[in-house]
């Protein structure tokens, strides 16, 4: 007789007869059978299912374990979920048809009970028709306000606003000859140099051809200690009272004191009302009067080059607010010499909406300025490239960074400038833009009357009074006039055209007028589907293959326990 070893079982099912009686038992009984195929047959046919199951793992384990895994956690999730369902009672197909009929009769949707409670056939069919039609139409209306809402739809309103005291704007003044005529005899290149430091303020080309290139160079090469910013505040134009003759503000003198100044691209200029300058800051109270400032210009004295584009003679400045920096580009209004211009000023307030209904974002802060502004925003980012590609910043820009000499401007500051317009780092406008639209700015839109100045009898006034010739008078005096046309403000504000509140009232109100409906109705049809739907789940999971009551895990358990027992 041959001497059967049973392999040592492994696996939960397995270990909890380990050592047991009945167990020994059993490899009693398996040592007296004839041949050891036999007695793996009967410990087969004793152990439950798991044990099998066991046997059968161990000796595919390395191939089949994950897909076993796999199934039986499948099937013990969802003999869990039969087991709690099993034991709640299923509704009969009688009482899920009373359901249906008591909602259609009970429903606050209107027309449905009409339906059901007719007897007329043709009835039926009409309430019917006349249902699924304003159903159709509660349908269309609502895709149709829904796609209205998602297009972010805008309208613009107009307020004019009246008020005793009105804020008067800032005021940057320039001379449109920039230098001395000194500082140019010798230094002609001064120029070129410029030109290569104001292109950070306004982008223009620099040509090897252009006047003082050569001589620039060289100056680099053997100055590369020259400061730019004390040559040119030294040597470009300057207010005093020999170049501000006269200034009256609202009745009250006024000096070059009550000016600061600021670089832009056309050099020295001087600003009115700045912001930083809080007691400059004054209100006007009386329309027709504000601003009055009599120039000098001197062309004797001041000069530019009339092959960069310089061939005017006179004042150009810009109007703007108090909290914003001056910007020239397109903005700027000029008066010629020998003539005098009256400048008649609006405020007008304009607040964007942020995305998705307007461009501006509210997100955005500035380092350097207290107010956001598109000029200060794209300053701000050149700034920043320029300080990470060359390691130092322009003084014409805002930051603390390192100040960049000559030859960097011209190594490295012009060629980042031309990579930034290229390749579009710096951008303004849209909302997804480096310097979107402000979401609140104040503009203040000009009207210029020009006259000539001064008149033949105020010319041979101001003649004596100036110790002037009268040619001087007309060849150099501008005289500039700026005051308000009203006391009052426009406000041009963007609003959005529908809000989520006037959204709900027109869905509301479509399903009122068509359907009856109400917040409640709708409620109780929510109820109704998740109902109906909580009973397909569970009539689908009762009819899964191998989850039905004959099978279920627990008797089968019991049954091998048994089993054993009799063993």
């Amino acid at each position: 007789m041959t001497l059967v070893r049973l392999p040592t079982l492994k696996g939960p099912a397995c270990s909890a007869y380990t050592g047991s009686e009945k167990l020994k038992k059993l490899e009693s009984r398996a040592y007296n059978e004839k041949t050891g195929q036999q007695a793996l047959r009967l410990m087969e046919d004793i152990f439950i299912p798991e044990i099998s199951f066991q046997l059968h793992l161990d000796s595919n384990l390395y191939t089949e374990s994950g897909r076993i895994k796999a199934k039986a956690t499948l099937l013990g999730l969802l003999g869990r979920i039969k087991l709690c369902l099993s034991k709640k009672p299923l509704p009969s197909p009688t009482d899920r048809k009373k359901f249906d009929h008591d909602f259609a009769i009970s429903t606050s949707f209107h027309g449905v009970h009409n339906i059901v409670r007719n007897q007329s056939k043709i009835r039926k069919v009409i309430w019917l028709v006349v249902v699924l039609s304003s159903v159709s139409l509660v349908v269309w209306q609502i895709y149709s306000r829904l796609v209205n809402y998602f297009s972010w739809p805008t309208t613009t309103s107009v307020e004019v606003q009246y008020v005793e005291k009105i804020e008067f704007p800032a005021v940057t003044f320039c001379n449109l000859n920039r230098f001395q005529t000194d500082a140019v005899t010798k230094f002609g290149f001064i120029f070129f140099l410029w030109n290569i430091v104001s292109k950070v303020l306004h982008l223009q080309e620099i040509s090897a051809n252009s006047t003082g290139f050569k001589e620039a160079i060289d100056f680099l090469e053997s100055q590369q200690n020259f400061n730019i910013t004390e040559f040119v505040k030294k040597n470009g134009f300057y207010l005093n009272n020999s170049t501000l003759l006269a200034c009256d503000f609202f009745g009250k003198s006024c000096s070059s004191q009550d000016f600061a100044h600021v670089f832009t691209e056309y050099g020295n200029c001087f600003t009115f009302n700045h912001g930083e300058n809080i007691k400059a800051r004054r209100k006007v109270t009386v329309s027709g009067r504000g601003l009055s400032l009599l120039f000098n210009v001197n062309q004797e004295e001041f000069t530019d080059d009339p092959t960069l584009g310089f061939v005017d003679a006179g004042i150009i400045f810009v109007i703007h607010s108090p909290k914003k920096v001056p910007q020239f580009d397109g903005l700027g209004l000029s008066s010629p010499v020998g003539m005098r211009a009256r400048v008649t000023i609006r405020q007008v307030k304009t607040v964007h909406q942020e995305y998705p209904w307007g461009e501006c974002n509210p997100v955005i802060k500035l380092k350097n300025f207290g107010t956001y502004s598109t000029s200060g925003c794209l300053k701000e980012c050149k700034a920043g490239h320029i300080e990470k590609q060359c390691g130092c910043l322009p003084f014409l820009l805002p930051g603390n960074g390192i100040e960049c000499d000559l030859q960097k401007f011209y190594n490295c500051v012009s060629p980042t400038l031309d990579h930034i317009q290229v390749n579009g780092l710096c951008t303004m406008g849209t909302h997804n833009s480096s310097c979107p639209v402000p979401c609140e700015e104040t503009e203040y839109p000009a009207t210029v009357s020009y006259s000539t100045f001064p008149s033949r009898k105020a010319l041979k006034h101001l003649s004596k009074k100036l110790n002037r010739s009268q040619k001087y008078i007309r060849d150099n005096l501008v005289n500039i006039e700026i005051n308000y046309s009203d006391l009052n403000y426009k406000i041009t504000q963007q609003q959005k055209a529908v809000s989520v509140p006037e959204l709900l009232a027109d869905v509301g109100g479509q399903l009122g007028l068509f359907c009856g409906a109400s917040m409640i109705t709708v409620i109780e049809i929510i109820e109704y589907i998740f109902t109906n739907f909580y009973w397909i789940c569970i009539l689908f999971l009762l009819k899964i293959p191998g989850m039905t009551p004959g099978t279920h895990p627990t008797q089968n358990h019991l049954g091998n326990k048994n089993n054993i027992e009799e063993c």
